[in-house]
């Protein structure tokens, strides 16, 4: 390859699989493309699982290139089957727009929208997708795909050698993709889409659909999809998704979630999730036998990317007060009661499930038990314990949750 968008895509491992990877770059060779990556917008952010994603459009405008952003308003109507055990809940229209307005706020936060020239064009693919006639869409764009093929992707084979239901809805949402990269193409000149490995089929379907339709030549192309080292899926922990938005998981969290990357992801993300040149990150990796220095490099730059470099430091500087100090940061997560609630008194086990720091009450006796929690760095060994205005010092008083997260508690 000699094209340096491609280059860098494969030297970060981002590059999966392409249908014409060799004429592909040649065309980004000679001239700028637009290319687009979809998002089905089923809460109102997108988790950390979606940002291998984000990085590519990304670094599709550091090489000249234009991203087009596809939020899902019509296919998350319907739902995507790929990787999915059953059909995922149905959402109202009402929530489906207010998710994309919130999901957009992540690309701003990430992407460059100050060059003209490589700007990001947001779509919606309800503008099309509400709005096709059943029949007339059935003998243009469904006459192009067989049963026969459909049943061999992955999306629709793996769900029903499990034997598990899969809908005629869901099985129309590889023919909807493909329709949204013909529409795409005809209004933007879109060559290119891109989405991670599991998509590959629905991606394939689209290149022939322009193909078949208009006799255009479109391209492809995959990521790999993100599983740790530990075997678990990217963007999920025990305590639930590793949320892009910050009302919903703190720019801290966020730091803390990357400083706590298993030692065997650390040069992979290094590569995934920062703007560090990949010769740089060799590099680093080759000089720097300290595995927790590489683990704040990754923390600071990829808090850096989504919350800003301000953010990346006090996340820094709260972690270090944290852990290294005898007292505790104010910086922290926060969690805020009544006084009132506290003098009528709450059990701790109660406090804890109800504002999330663990799932439910039983996990929350399982971690004192177990000699997890601590209050104001104090080991709580009573799982019966009420939280009280002694607790507080100051109205304030911490919890921390094994050795790595920590809340204070503030009453207002």
């Amino acid at each position: 390859m000699k094209n340096k968008f491609l280059l860098e895509m494969q030297s970060r491992g981002y590059l999966n699989q392409c249908t014409d990877l060799e004429k592909l770059d040649d065309i980004c060779s000679k001239k700028p493309i637009s290319g687009y990556i979809g998002f089905d917008c089923t809460a109102s952010s997108l988790h950390v699982g979606s940002l291998l994603q984000i990085m590519i459009l990304k670094l599709m405008q550091k090489h000249g290139h234009r991203p087009i952003i596809l939020l899902g308003g019509g296919t998350t109507l319907i739902g995507d089957p790929s990787g999915k055990d059953s059909t995922r809940k149905i959402l109202k229209e009402s929530e489906i727009k207010k998710n994309i307005q919130s999901v957009k706020n992540v690309f701003r936060k990430i992407l460059n929208f100050s060059d003209r020239s490589t700007k990001p064009i947001f779509f919606n693919n309800a503008e099309w997708l509400t709005k096709l006639n059943y029949i007339q869409f059935l003998r243009d764009i469904g006459s192009q795909f067989t049963i026969n093929k459909m049943l061999t992707f992955d999306s629709v084979k793996l769900r029903l050698e499990r034997e598990q239901s899969l809908s005629y809805m869901e099985f129309n949402y590889m023919i909807l993709q493909a329709y949204d990269f013909y529409q795409l193409f005809k209004k933007k000149n879109c060559l290119l889409q891109i989405g991670g490995s599991d998509q590959w089929g629905n991606i394939v379907n689209g290149v022939e659909l322009i193909r078949r339709m208009i006799k255009k030549e479109s391209f492809g192309l995959t990521s790999p999809l993100i599983t740790l080292a530990s075997g678990a899926k990217m963007g999920k922990t025990e305590k639930g998704a590793i949320w892009l938005n910050e009302e919903l998981f703190s720019s801290y969290e966020y730091w803390q979630f990357w400083r706590n990357t298993d030692d065997r992801d650390v040069k992979r993300f290094l590569n995934f999730f920062t703007e560090i040149e990949p010769a740089e990150i060799n590099n680093l990796c080759e000089k720097e036998t300290n595995i927790n220095k590489l683990k704040i490099i990754l923390a600071n730059e990829a808090t850096k990317i989504l919350h800003g470099k301000n953010a990346s430091v006090k996340a820094e500087k709260t972690a270090k007060e944290t852990f290294e100090g005898k007292g505790f940061s104010k910086n922290l997560p926060e969690i805020r009661v009544k006084t009132l609630d506290i003098k009528k008194g709450i059990t701790l086990l109660d406090f804890l499930s109800k504002n999330k720091i663990v799932i439910s009450k039983s996990e929350a006796r399982r971690l004192i038990n177990n000699k997890g929690l601590k209050i104001n760095n104090i080991l709580i060994v009573d799982e019966k314990k009420m939280l009280t205005e002694n607790d507080f010092k100051d109205k304030i008083l911490k919890i921390s949750y094994g050795k790595k997260r920590h809340f204070l508690v503030k009453i207002i």
